[in-house]
């Protein structure tokens, strides 16, 4: 595959033209309308337009229109396709927490913002709520008029449909490449590296991961934990310091470790590939096997045993709090683990972040409950509130747009009774507020004493204000 070319860095000319613009600006009068520069590229070649090039050529189109830049919103490496722009880390902000800041949203072409008239039929509708332009540096755009909005979404059409064609271009290279033994795209599986050979690529095994995986193979069979593996090979520097279990047996269940190209099995609703065939019905190979048929078996029926073992996972999670209990040593996440002695199972909160996954603090149901018991006192009384946007109402400084929080009538308290656990916790999260979980050693006794530390952040009711959600929510 060829390469993506650098993104293009300011050079001096460049950088003398950008200062020229913004001594421009600095004339603007006080009152003058605000604009956002939105900059998107997936791929930067030949056939496109570098970020420099598009911030520039917006910030001319800015002045021509009298227009003060407030920000930059630049989301390189982004399909058009595949994220919105509400979605998009830096205009997703802009849109989502920053709307008084700006008047109008400038981009470079209709593409470069946007390739879905779904998605674009969603932009126009807010742009109307909110009183916001959309102005477009090389397409005839203005949702001033009625006949202007019917041409942005004619153009979104074309938009799409151009995207649907790089898609099914996309689609038809990965068809074609699932039935060549050579390598033509796509990333190799845990395993194996690809290698230039003749004007061609083809898969070869990587010797320090066959390494790895050998020695995971070995200590399934002698009924080894995937979590105690996966820590082994953590601190071997064998595999790297973020695997996690889930990778670890993603890995060994892989069928391309028999040499096999695969694809992604969606039928059973979790994360498993599955090797793909030929006519004839058999597996199409595209490199050397790391574990024979019969290895490959033994590890997956190892693998079945010791799942069998394990309880059934709780709708929802096993983890309530997930993401507000931590680690008062090391700030890691504390996660429920489960622990199997003589037909009886036994749950505590761990850490994985402490060795040994830390002391485990047995009971977690009484750490949720003294958690929510704490937080109740802590913060039950606060208003529950709600944000809300108020579009300008003129030109005088003091109309333009603005947040209104306003009251809901009643308290937290009430909120987090009629909406149970779950509720408190998206809160807590959405706020910052976590909780230290500090266990320690009791002489005599195997279970830790626990101690809970509650971190509220000082500005805990700003965080806690509901904000409206202006955009549909992602998949």
């Amino acid at each position: 595959m060829k390469e993506a070319a650098p993104i293009r860095s300011w050079s001096a000319a460049d950088l003398e033209l950008l200062d020229a613009l913004k001594k421009t600006e600095e004339a603007l009068p006080a009152d003058a309308p605000r604009a956002l520069l939105s900059i998107r590229l997936s791929v930067l070649s030949s056939n496109t337009t570098s970020p420099v090039r598009q911030e520039l050529d917006l910030r001319v189109l800015a002045g021509e229109r009298g227009y003060r830049v407030v920000g930059v919103a630049s989301d390189l490496h982004v399909s058009a396709t595949k994220v919105p722009p509400w979605r998009r880390k830096e205009l997703g902000e802009w849109l989502n927490n920053r709307v008084p800041e700006f008047d109008a949203l400038l981009f470079w072409q209709l593409d470069r913002l946007i390739r879905s008239s779904a998605d674009l039929s969603v932009m126009i509708d807010w742009c109307d709520r909110h009183g916001k332009n959309l102005v477009s540096r090389n397409d005839p755009i203005d949702l001033g008029t009625e006949s202007g909005r019917e041409l942005v979404r004619l153009m979104g059409s074309v938009a799409e449909i151009e995207g649907a064609r790089d898609s099914v271009r996309t689609a038809s290279l990965w068809r074609y490449s699932r039935s060549q033994e050579n390598w033509i795209v796509g990333k190799p599986a845990y395993g194996f590296t690809v290698v230039a050979e003749g004007g061609r690529s083809r898969l070869t095994v990587d010797p320090e991961a066959a390494k790895a995986l050998h020695w995971a193979r070995r200590m399934a069979l002698r009924g080894v934990s995937a979590r105690r593996m996966a820590l082994c090979l953590r601190r071997s520097g064998l595999m790297s310091d973020g695997l996690t279990t889930a990778t670890l047996l993603r890995r060994l269940r892989n069928p391309a470790l028999l040499g096999h190209r695969v694809e992604e099995d969606r039928s059973g609703g979790g994360r498993r590939s599955r090797s793909v065939l030929d006519a004839a019905g058999e597996p199409i190979r595209v490199a050397p096997a790391i574990f024979t048929a019969e290895e490959f078996a033994g590890l997956q029926e190892a693998l079945n045993r010791r799942a069998k073992q394990q309880p059934p996972r709780r709708p929802g999670g096993a983890t309530q709090f997930a993401g507000v209990l931590i680690c008062a040593e090391c700030s890691g996440n504390m996660t429920v683990q489960t622990t199997r002695n003589k037909e009886r199972f036994y749950t505590y909160l761990r850490c994985a972040g402490c060795r040994n996954g830390g002391m485990g603090a047995p009971n977690p149901e009484a750490v949720y409950q003294r958690l929510a018991d704490d937080v109740m006192k802590a913060l039950g009384e606060l208003p529950v509130q709600k944000r809300t946007y108020v579009p300008a109402t003129g030109k005088e400084e003091k109309s333009r747009s603005r947040w209104e929080v306003a009251g809901q009538g009643r308290n937290h308290r009430q909120a987090w009774e009629e909406g149970g656990r779950e509720a408190m916790a998206g809160d807590l999260l959405r706020a910052g507020v976590t909780c230290a979980v500090r266990r320690t050693r009791v002489p005599g006794t195997r279970a830790p004493s626990v101690d809970l530390e509650l971190r509220v952040p000082d500005d805990v009711p700003a965080r806690l204000v509901v904000r409206a959600e202006e955009f549909p929510p992602g998949p």
